[in-house]
């Protein structure tokens, strides 16, 4: 503890409050209780911190990936994009803000792991690129014959339901308090379409029972799709 080039050499160097000031300078924590038993709640707040950015990294950066493909199949299929700027917004709202925040402040006690960037591109750029297909597709089979509200509806709900699914992989594994927040976001997901003055401030229109079940359809199949990638990056 007071040896200065062992604390300088080691990969996280532990001195006390108490000990000289060239100990404490090149120490990486510095125990001001003096007490080696405050140790373990350094090491549950390490592995809160990595593990909870782990999960948030999962979700930001699926949604940048099927935001720059879907963008991309868009410009070189040369239609008009389906999501207004407020659809983008109550999409980040329900799959990626409100839940990222209550998961980077949850509690973790997972072993932090090394291979931090590979699992996390294992499971989200794939993952996006599904929602980025199956959303295209899904937009693509009703914007000739449909309205934009319709389409972009259509499109809308193919893309909620895969990124929810995502929140709920990435939230495994599941708590109470993490089944409540999958719920509440799913609740506010489905009043979204279910409101009509959410309707109108959203312009959405799901009347059309067809279109609707078409977006639900290729959504089961980008879950299907998530859930093995899910099973396959565990290996």
């Amino acid at each position: 503890v007071n040896d200065v080039l062992a604390l300088k050499d080691a990969d996280i160097g532990v001195a006390m409050g108490a000990g000289s000031a060239a100990t404490r300078s090149v120490a990486q924590i510095v125990l001001l209780d003096n007490k080696f038993a405050t140790l373990p709640y350094v090491v549950g707040e390490g592995r809160r911190v990595i593990g909870n950015i782990e999960r948030v990294s999962n979700l930001f950066l699926t949604k940048t990936v099927y935001s720059v493909l879907l963008a991309l199949m868009v410009g070189i299929a040369q239609v008009n994009y389906p999501f207004l700027p407020r659809h983008v917004t109550v999409i980040a709202w329900f799959t990626i803000g409100i839940p990222a925040f209550v998961l980077s402040l949850a509690p973790n006690n997972e072993r932090a792991r090394s291979g931090f960037v590979q699992r996390v591109l294992r499971l989200a750029l794939p993952s996006g690129a599904v929602i980025a297909v199956m959303t295209f597709l899904s937009y693509m089979l009703v914007h000739t014959k449909a309205t934009p509200e319709q389409a972009g509806t259509t499109a809308l709900i193919t893309l909620i339901i895969v990124a929810l699914w995502v929140l709920a992989i990435v939230a495994r594994p599941y708590r109470w308090w993490k089944l409540v927040l999958i719920g509440v976001m799913v609740l506010g997901s489905v009043l979204l379409f279910v409101l009509p003055f959410a309707q109108r401030f959203f312009a959405l229109d799901p009347s059309v029972g067809d279109y609707t079940w078409s977006a639900v359809m290729w959504a089961a199949v980008g879950v299907v799709l998530v859930e093995g990638i899910w099973w396959l990056q565990r290996y």
